[in-house]
């Protein structure tokens, strides 16, 4: 029977999510990958003990995670089941909608229909009464944003969800979707962007000043660029890489002679700092308090040890600002 470790808050830093009363941890551990049958179950479970372990108390889902679609969230319903009853309410657990989950005109996008269908299949998936976080995965062109956040809102009502969040969403999606939230009573909690020091689109996009006004919290997803920020492509295209299967979310013509360039370059400033690529990565997402919490995913608890250590050392000076964007941007 697994124990979590006594000291388990001892290390790692807990940030309050934009105005509200939740805080999450620096890190929090992303099931996107790794958490599905063609992984062994001993290996996933052994991730998640060692992350709560190490004070990481967030497991972020989505119903479609795999695949198959659907399995992560039933990996971790076992889980919970084995490992975590005795510290259901130590956990922070999110689940999304908005991405195809079955076929037909109901198995996406963001109508009520849909979104609410979803949150119960997740339940039951995962064997909880509650998630504490319900995102709406993506913005829906077609469906009015008042029904979307309609469906957040009641997924809090009926206390399916203690909280709600958006993800992909733009700046003024945002803004709107806060909007209308908060005349239904229920806050916006959090966004969730993709964010990297290779792609500042929530920068550029004014997203991050725009949650800055709203007082709304951020995790950044993919902060590590689907693997490019550690490093296992400083030399090329390994043949075990995401890169090499030319997966969806990574495909080899990505990886350019230009970029494997300014990865080293900004391996050289990890090694002044004595970081790794990845935990560098880690950092440079986490400066400045912007951002509420990175989710890093792992494929062992050695791979999630290595990220957690990132939080050694969260400071920039100026000139390693500098450095990062010249390398990036140049």
């Amino acid at each position: 029977m697994y124990t979590a470790h006594p000291d388990r808050y001892a290390e790692m830093p807990y940030r309050r999510t934009g105005r509200s009363g939740l805080k999450l941890p620096a890190l929090s551990l992303g099931l996107w990958h790794n958490f599905g049958p063609d992984r062994p179950v001993e290996t996933q479970r052994a991730i998640l003990r060692r992350a709560f372990d190490l004070g990481v108390t967030h497991f972020d889902l989505a119903n479609n995670y795999g695949p198959p679609p659907g399995s992560a969230e039933s990996a971790l319903g076992e889980a919970l089941k084995a490992d975590f009853g005795p510290y259901r309410d130590e956990l922070v657990i999110s689940t999304k909608a908005g991405y195809l989950m079955w076929p037909g005109p109901y198995g996406e996008w963001g109508s009520r229909k849909y979104l609410l269908s979803s949150l119960d299949q997740s339940l039951s998936r995962t064997g909880l009464e509650y998630v504490d976080i319900f995102y709406s995965h993506r913005p829906d062109p077609e469906t009015p944003l008042e029904e979307t956040m309609g469906a957040l809102h009641t997924a809090v009502q009926q206390g399916k969800a203690l909280y709600v969040g958006v993800s992909n969403y733009s700046a003024e999606q945002t803004r709107e979707a806060a909007r209308i939230l908060a005349e239904l009573g229920t806050p916006l909690l959090i966004h969730q962007p993709r964010y990297s020091m290779l792609d500042r689109r929530p920068e550029t996009g004014g997203l991050l000043d725009a949650l800055d006004e709203l007082e709304v919290g951020s995790i950044a997803y993919s902060p590590l660029e689907q693997g490019l920020l550690t490093g296992r492509y400083l030399n090329g295209i390994p043949e075990d890489s995401r890169a090499a299967s030319d997966s969806p979310f990574l495909n080899s013509d990505a990886v350019t002679e230009e970029l494997v360039g300014k990865l080293r370059a900004l391996n050289e400033i990890a090694g002044s700092r004595g970081q790794s690529l990845a935990q560098l990565a880690l950092a440079w997402v986490l400066r400045q308090g912007r951002v509420t919490s990175a989710l890093v995913g792992a494929s062992s608890p050695r791979q999630l040890e290595d990220s957690v250590a990132a939080i050694g050392n969260l400071d920039f000076d100026a000139d390693e600002v500098a450095r990062v964007d010249k390398i990036v941007q140049g």
